[in-house]
């Protein structure tokens, strides 16, 4: 997917196991993949040997490195979950248009905790977080989509104040405020492009199923 060509760096965290036939072509054509340390073990089991593993170690069997020269980066600190710290890492080193992958499909609430530190980080890098079912993109102010017709859409702003304005989707919304997050949720594109816009600067997660 042409959408896609923009990533140089992958970011896998210690969610469901990136199977797709999508994310495996993504993975192997990464410039370089810096894995979460509870991954490393999930990422050798198809084959993808990361360039850095980041973490604090507790979930990483140190057997596993035996044999790989696979530097690790250690990071303690009590502060930050695992995709935290490879985000660190990867802003320390000067690292752009990142896809975040791993994220979602065990622990729900370990999902919407990576959604969240992908809205705080979207603030200095460019990110996108792709699951085996979905892309999450975050935008500020106004932003432009590919989709295809009868694509499946949710949009959440984490502002009751935030002002949004739907083109392009089956249902659409015109200057309004959402109180609670599923209200932007469920809808459709309607042809080859959307546009979401914001009325201001905070965050808004936009969600396109995959259509594989």
């Amino acid at each position: 997917m042409k959408e896609f060509e923009p990533f140089t760096t992958a970011v896998v965290a210690n969610g469901e196991v990136p199977s797709s036939e999508l994310s495996i072509r993504l993975l192997r054509k990464m410039k370089r993949v810096i894995c979460c340390d509870g991954a490393l073990q999930k990422l050798l089991s198809i084959n993808i040997i990361p360039d850095v593993v980041v973490g604090d170690g507790d979930s990483m069997n140190g057997e596993l490195l035996n044999g790989h020269t696979i530097p690790y980066y250690p990071d303690k600190s009590e502060e930050y979950n695992d995709l935290q710290k490879a985000l660190k890492y990867c802003t320390a080193k000067g690292y752009d248009n990142i896809l975040l992958m791993g994220c979602g499909g065990l622990r729900e609430d370990h999902f919407i905790a990576n959604l969240s530190i992908m809205a705080m980080y979207s603030e200095k890098v460019h990110l996108t977080m792709l699951t085996e079912h979905g892309l999450f993109n975050v935008l500020r102010g106004s932003s432009t989509f590919c989709s295809l017709p009868g694509l499946q859409v949710s949009v959440f702003a984490r502002s009751s104040h935030t002002k949004l304005t739907f083109t392009g989707l089956k249902y659409p919304v015109n200057d309004r405020s959402f109180k609670w997050l599923w209200e932007g949720s469920l809808n459709e594109a309607v042809g080859e492009e959307f546009i979401v816009e914001a009325s201001d600067d905070e965050p808004v997660v936009v969600y396109r199923a995959l259509q594989l």
